[in-house]
């Protein structure tokens, strides 16, 4: 029996024994549907950082104007209607009947002004939506226009862009906050409210249903359509031991796990009281992202060495276990959508070249700068790719370590710009849902803006112009054409590396139904019998 088999075992006996387990409800009385979440919640601004775990919260308790359904259409969510000029340079949009904050205020044109206006200066794609906004205007209380200074066909959207970051509506008050501050006030209009009384950071994070949230008529459909809230409380259990977390599915004190790692997989799977399965339809794409401030990564020789020495079949079954949970892609575009290719993959696509790669690290110079790789042993999918990393650059001779920690912890110190010795790092790994990598809008790590790009804060012009070219693409075939330059120019920058495509199957008890198929774990739609 392994490691992670006995310890599973000795967590069920445990649960069996005291018949309940810390996190049993409180309230019985109540549809309680208990969640075991992918992390610790520890930000509660889903517009100051792109984790997952937060923009998670951020559909709990906020709510959008449009929003994507599974089809990549884009449909009015907190909208009854909208128009768009036959010059394409004005749209008005009119806000629906009843929309209300969890404080009772109503949601007015200046909340949904004040929010965009607040998200475009952190999101990638809200920036460029702003570089084409001549002015946001409030009509009246449910009426407001966006006034363009020149078309921008990618409007919409970017106002229903569907993960990290978010185009969130909330308070204007709260919406004021300076983009790079956090905010602390959960306050939305979404189909649940936070309550903050009952969050305990690294342990519990409780929602109620928001009766005052008035759900769409239309099907759900990713995050378009009825929100309909069938449970009184969600609490959020966060539980690190993935063998624990398992154990109190399995004994029925957890609901729903949302990702597991791939070895306990066939343990819940022989379950008859709990379905695991796929609902990711594209799939999730790892990545190993690099700082550029600091030695040696910000000489582009040393990342190009490590294209030649990834393997991504091995990162892949690190990560997915099995095969047919993940491939390789060879593509910085989500594998399966338009624009993916292997265009200029050839050193990442070829046979592991560890001789190449040594020889690029010794023409960039390296001096045995130490390589701290921040790992989060509480994320299978990036402690996994910790230790690939650590493994590869110990094979090159690098000077590497890897300082483990939690994933909240790694969200925190991924934002340090200080060298190693104070506190700073060379590498995190993370992964990306599909919609977030589908074109060069919207796929934020391969930006080379300095201070304003993601964390690690590449520079690079010229990956810029061939994005902008790409925005000014008139048709299919030349987007096509500019995203395949932003590609080859990405495998000489390197700005990540890929590491493969993977789908981690979920868990639920047999009690739950109404998942809803989409890459984000949506809580709305779910009955517990």
């Amino acid at each position: 029996m392994n490691r992670s088999l006995r310890i599973f075992a000795a967590a069920c006996l445990a649960a069996a024994a005291t018949g309940l387990a810390p996190w049993a409800p409180a309230h019985a009385q109540q549809k309680v549907l208990k969640f075991i979440p992918q992390a610790d919640l520890r930000i509660l601004d889903p517009i100051a950082t792109t984790a997952y775990i937060t923009r998670n919260h951020g559909y709990m308790v906020y709510d959008t104007l449009f929003a994507m359904d599974e089809k990549f259409q884009v449909k009015p969510q907190m909208l009854d209607n909208y128009e768009m000029s036959k010059d394409q340079l004005t749209y008005t949009f009119t806000l629906r009947d009843g929309l209300k904050f969890h404080d009772g205020a109503a949601v007015k044109a200046a909340d949904c002004i004040a929010s965009i206006d607040r998200w475009s200066k952190r999101d990638a794609l809200g920036q460029k939506l702003a570089e084409a906004t001549a002015s946001w205007t409030a009509v009246n209380d449910k009426t407001f226009t966006l006034k363009l200074k020149k078309p921008f066909p990618l409007a919409l959207e970017a106002l229903a862009k569907p993960s990290s970051n978010v185009p969130f509506i909330m308070p204007e008050r709260i919406a004021k906050t300076d983009p790079f501050k956090n905010i602390e006030d959960p306050t939305g209009s979404g189909p649940f409210k936070m309550v903050k009384a009952e969050w305990v950071p690294g342990n519990k994070v409780v929602y109620v249903k928001n009766t005052d949230y008035v759900p769409r008529k239309e099907p759900v459909s990713w995050a378009s359509g009825g929100k309909v809230v069938k449970v009184d409380r969600v609490e959020w259990i966060y539980i690190p031991d993935s063998a624990t977390a398992a154990a109190a599915l399995n004994a029925g004190e957890a609901d729903w796990w949302e990702q597991m790692p791939p070895d306990l997989i066939p343990l819940l799977a022989k379950n008859k009281d709990i379905t695991v399965k796929n609902i990711d339809p594209l799939g999730s794409m790892g990545m190993i992202r690099f700082n550029f401030l600091h030695p040696p990564f910000n000489n582009p020789k040393m990342r190009q060495a490590l294209l030649y020495a990834v393997n991504q079949q091995d990162y892949v079954i690190g990560i997915a276990g099995d095969p047919k949970n993940g491939k390789p892609c060879y593509s910085y575009y989500t594998c399966g959508t338009p624009l993916a290719s292997e265009i200029s993959a050839e050193p990442l696509k070829g046979a592991r070249n560890l001789e190449k790669a040594k020889q690029l690290i010794k023409e960039s110079g390296y001096k045995g700068e130490k390589i701290v790789i921040i790992d989060a042993t509480d994320q299978p999918i990036v402690h996994a790719q910790s230790l690939l990393t650590l493994d590869m650059l110990k094979r090159l001779g690098l000077n590497a370590e890897v300082q483990a920690g939690d994933w909240g912890t790694l969200i925190t110190r991924r934002a340090v710009k200080e060298p190693v010795e104070k506190g700073g790092w060379s590498i995190f790994h993370t992964w990306l849902v599909g919609p977030d990598m589908v074109n060069p809008a919207v796929n934020f790590p391969i930006r080379g803006t300095g201070e304003k790009a993601w964390f690690g804060w590449p520079t690079d012009s010229k990956i810029e112009e061939l994005r902008e070219a790409w925005f000014n693409a008139s048709d299919a075939a030349s987007s096509k054409k500019a995203a395949s330059a932003v590609q080859q120019r990405a495998f000489e920058f390197v700005p990540f590396i890929p590491t493969g495509q993977f789908i981690l199957p979920t868990a639920f008890r047999s009690n739950i139904s109404g998942v809803i198929i989409a890459p984000i774990a949506f809580l709305w739609n779910i009955e517990k019998k």
